[in-house]
């Protein structure tokens, strides 16, 4: 496998469309610019669907990839090492913050487990069955996987895409469940933003003290000397400063991408993962969406070397992909707003042509003039 390949297959959105759904937007009744933000979302929901008028986002789904990371042993995380599986019972069981969103909202939750550690029969088979490993490796002193384990990961996130994409999934929330996933995350972005560990190290989701951040800092130091070697293949680097989860997120953007398939994207891991996608294949990134500020400074790195904007900042850092649901909503109603505002009417007479030529003169005018002006 050569994650180069999927360049050749990745096409832009469409354009064209794009560029008439700007000209649609000028003729609607509401003033262009009225709408913030909103309006972009909408031009580029057009563009993704390849139709002038955006159709409703009718079927989100979020997609969680779990994993453990054997560098959570070096007491880098706010949680226990070895723990995810407790993550994933939470959001099963309905008890996670990004649970009660997702059923506030009616959205269904898949939970794949790429590299758990923990026993199989805790978990429900259809959340373990496609597990590459259990739990990846220490990134400090060893590769997180075997080129092997690698490729079946990048392969699981292939075929998890295209089972979304098969069963109608219009628009994805992507998160990861993760006891140590964000040194991993950061060492990847420091590695290909060519920075520092203290430039990228954060406190993570659960929050640390000081001393466990200057611990993660010397993790993210020691995995980048290993990291560094590998630069120039993308599959090794998720090998070696990786783990299952984040190379299964990676092909899944990837394949997102080719299927033609939006995609929220959550915190820092996730930001990792997309732009490891984007050194493979650099049109994917008009795919995705930003959906939060999650504080982690490598995040932010990240998205400005893809130029992604987020749409939140709420100071959400739960993860979980909690903070990319919160923004669904909005997609959703740039999408509403976009197809259903109805056009103005064409003048019927050349006086109402006049007349619409002098009020669009008159917008944005003062409505009166001071005594110091007159």
């Amino acid at each position: 496998m050569n994650l180069d390949d999927f360049s050749d297959l990745i096409e832009r959105p469409d354009g064209g469309v794009r560029r008439d759904a700007e000209e649609r937007r000028e003729r609607l009744v509401v003033p262009p610019g009225a709408l913030g933000r909103l309006d972009e979302l909408g031009e580029w929901l057009s563009a993704a669907q390849g139709s002038v008028k955006v159709r409703a986002v009718e079927q989100p789904k979020v997609v969680l990839f779990a994993g453990d990371h054997g560098v959570a042993s070096l007491g880098v995380s706010g949680r226990p090492a070895g723990t995810t599986h407790e993550l994933v019972r939470a959001v099963l069981d309905g008890a996670s913050p990004l649970a009660v969103l997702a059923r506030s909202a009616r959205v269904p939750v898949r939970v794949v487990d790429a590299g758990v550690d923990c026993e199989p029969e805790l978990l429900p088979a259809e959340v373990v069955r496609h597990r590459v490993r259990r739990g990846s490796g220490r990134i400090d002193i060893e590769d997180a996987m075997s080129a092997e384990e690698t490729e079946a990961a990048v392969r699981l996130g292939v075929a998890i895409a295209d089972e979304e994409a098969d069963s109608g999934t219009d628009l994805v929330v992507l998160g990861d469940l993760s006891v140590g996933g964000t040194t991993p995350a950061a060492t990847l972005i420091a590695a290909l933003c060519g920075t520092d560990a203290s430039v990228v190290t954060g406190r993570g989701g659960a929050g640390i003290d000081d001393l466990a951040w200057m611990r993660k800092c010397a993790a993210v130091r020691d995995s980048l000397r290993r990291a560094r070697p590998v630069l120039g293949d993308q599959l090794a680097l998720l090998g070696a400063v990786g783990g299952a989860d984040l190379a299964a997120m990676t092909g899944f953007l990837l394949q997102s991408a080719v299927r033609r398939m939006p995609v929220i994207l959550d915190g820092v891991v996730g930001a990792a993962c997309a732009l490891v996608a984007q050194r493979a294949a650099f049109r994917a990134p008009d795919w995705w969406l930003a959906g939060q500020v999650s504080g982690e400074p490598a995040q932010a790195k990240a998205l400005d070397r893809m130029a992604l904007n987020p749409l939140l900042d709420h100071g959400v850092t739960v993860g979980e992909g909690t903070g990319a649901l919160l923004a669904l909503p909005l997609v959703q109603a740039a999408a509403a707003l976009a197809a259903e505002l109805p056009e103005r009417p064409e003048p019927t007479t050349p006086d109402e042509a006049q007349d619409g030529a002098s009020d669009g003169a008159s917008v944005g005018a003062p409505d009166s003039v001071s005594d110091e002006e007159s």
